[in-house]
């Protein structure tokens, strides 16, 4: 089955009547998918229920919406997530009030902690039993007010026209973010003739904002003054879509650059300027760099915790120039010498012309010598340990030749390879997200797709189907942890009955593997309940995906062994169909570089 949007044969559409026009007399719900049409809505990631059927019935009326159908509320937001993150277009989904609308929370509060537009839908019950503790009621307007972006609570049919239009607008404009419409059936049964608005006027909100140029000249003779600048870059330059911009400034000026992971792929990280991405598991020359900087310049971050460790101490003895859109992140985390407001792609595209003007004269030769000792000393890779090799588990599984044992970073690297670093990679939450940061090598924008701020398990496979909808000629791959893949599997069946033919590779160790490393590190190796397995059946695998997979349709195998690897892959990349590769690794792996929490690049755990 093809992701292409289907015309639905049941019924005839209606007439859509130009901009500011009106129209014969619609149902509500009918008005709220026109609306959405005129938005430029293709997908809808959907599960209906009593307070939503009203719409569900309007969808399949429209020729152009393609309504998928997620197994749960949490994958539905999942995949609206991955569909924006790929394509930069709002995602959309909808669900049913109650239990459905609550079951959207975490994707919308992960939607607004890696600023993802996102609009969600929602039914409520009817306005006379708003308040009254009727069946499936709960107030969802008031429970994501601290997660959207702005929401709505529609009373009036003739202002959902403006209510969507506000909403679209909203989510993709300025800081993206997540926007919330609550619709109550009674309104969704109404009928009124609509007034589709053609621009949106809202008082107090303006996202454009542009920097003036001499904030932007002193950025300039500050790079002029400078010895060992930096830049660092975070999903500000892929929500801009300035990553060419970036590209040009970088190699104007010569300053090497390092991303958050919402970052990575907005510089290409094989160009010899790259440092990859810092932060908590990060690579140790970006930590080391930026400890060493005189200049930080921060375009498009946040300064988020897992980037900094201690605060105060990130970048202490360097000049830090802020440049950010969203005003309440200037000096919220880290304080500051040269804040400056203003969307990143403007800030670039006047920086590359100034350039192009007063190009700097200033060559770091001497800072790009340094930069390539750090990358020498200690460059991201992976080998066998003794710990492995002489691992009794290891030996049990392998049949006793630990030496065929998968690395979950090889089999990362592979994957890599095999896909000349082309695709679209989704993970999930845990140590295989960080070894996907690491160890596939981004270097296109919006390449890699990730929950990063919010950390939400069970993202990946989700968050894959909608990228491969939003790019359907695309290599969509997800690369998962056995925990983080088992909170949404039930998706396997929205990839297989609407043809989304998304990957699966499962880094399989048997455990939590992220919480288990802090316990080997901090907690004497005591296991608190991070064993994933079944401790009766020993040395099988549990559960096993291979059946789980059978049972939906899908496409299956495990890798044992070393040797079977890059044939795995290959067959799994050869499907025109949605497949998992159930990859057993060691759960013996940590984490390297690791900066503990709180902590400074100085505790940095590299070797």
């Amino acid at each position: 089955m093809s992701n292409t949007t289907k015309a639905n044969p049941r019924t005839t559409p209606l007439a859509t009547p130009a901009a500011g026009e009106t129209g014969p007399a619609l149902m509500g719900s009918d008005i709220l998918v026109k609306c959405l049409e005129r938005e430029g809505v293709e997908a809808i990631f959907a599960y209906p229920g009593g307070a939503s059927m009203e719409i569900h019935q309007a969808l399949t009326r429209s020729r152009q919406i393609r309504t998928y159908l997620p197994r749960h509320e949490q994958g539905g937001v999942f995949a609206a997530e991955g569909y924006a993150r790929a394509s930069g277009k709002a995602g959309v989904c909808m669900a049913t009030s109650g239990p459905g609308a609550t079951n959207l929370v975490t994707g919308i509060a992960d939607a607004y902690m890696d600023s993802v537009p996102l609009v969600a839908i929602t039914g409520q019950v009817p306005q006379a039993m708003i308040g009254k503790g009727a069946f499936q009621e709960t107030d969802i307007f008031g429970m994501t007010l601290p997660v959207v972006k702005h929401s709505y609570l529609i009373t009036d049919i003739n202002t959902i026209p403006r209510v969507v239009k506000e909403a679209f607008h909203i989510a993709q404009t300025g800081r993206p973010g997540p926007v919330l419409i609550d619709l109550p059936k009674n309104v969704q049964q109404q009928r009124a003739q609509p007034v589709f608005p053609t621009e949106v006027t809202l008082r107090g909100y303006n996202p454009d904002r542009r920097a003036d140029d001499a904030a932007l000249s002193e950025i300039l003779a500050l790079i002029e003054r400078a010895e060992r600048p930096v830049l660092y870059c975070g999903g500000g330059i892929l929500s801009s879509g300035s990553a060419a911009e970036l590209r040009k400034f970088a190699e104007a000026t010569g300053i090497p650059v390092t991303t958050t992971i919402m970052g990575c792929g907005a510089f290409p990280e094989t160009h010899p300027l790259s440092l990859k991405w810092l932060g908590m598991h990060g690579t140790a020359y970006s930590n080391w760099a930026v400890a060493e900087a005189d200049l930080l310049l921060a375009f498009g971050v946040r300064f988020d915790d897992r980037v900094t460790g201690k605060v105060d101490k990130f970048c202490e003895h360097g000049t830090i120039v802020h440049v950010d859109i969203d005003p309440s992140e200037i000096n919220k985390n880290r304080s500051v010498h040269l804040p400056i407001v203003s969307d990143i792609g403007y800030a670039l595209s006047r920086l590359n012309a100034m350039l192009a003007d007063r190009p700097v004269q200033k060559k770091f030769t001497a800072w790009h010598h340094r930069v390539a000792e750090l990358k020498a000393k200690a460059p991201l890779n992976w080998r066998l340990t003794e710990e492995v090799l002489k691992s009794q588990h290891v030996r049990d599984h392998m049949g006793g030749d630990a030496s065929q044992v998968v690395l979950p970073q090889e089999a990362i690297a592979v994957l890599y390879e095999l896909t000349k670093g082309e695709a679209i990679i989704t993970t999930g939450v845990g140590q295989h997200q960080m070894w996907a940061g690491q160890f596939y090598q981004f270097n296109q924008p919006r390449q890699f797709v990730t929950s990063a701020g919010l950390g939400s398990m069970g993202f990946g496979y989700p968050a894959a189907l909608g990228a491969k909808v939003a790019c359907p000629d695309r290599q969509v791959i997800d690369i998962d942890g056995d925990g983080s893949f088992l909170m949404n599997v039930q998706e396997l069946a929205m990839a297989h009955i609407d043809g989304i033919a998304a990957k699966a590779m499962i880094l399989n160790n048997q455990h939590l593997g992220m919480v288990m490393q802090w316990e080997d590190r901090f907690y004497h190796g005591n296991r608190g309940h991070t064993y994933l397995g079944d401790p009766e059946l020993r040395q099988q695998v549990y559960p096993d995906f291979v059946a789980i997979a059978k049972a939906f349709n899908v496409p299956c195998e495990r890798v044992m062994y070393r040797r079977d690897l890059r044939a795995a892959i290959q067959r799994m990349l050869d499907s025109d169909r949605p497949y998992v590769l159930d990859v057993i690794t060691p759960y013996t792996e940590h984490v390297i570089p690791f900066i503990p929490a709180g902590k400074t690049v100085n505790e940095m755990i590299w070797q």
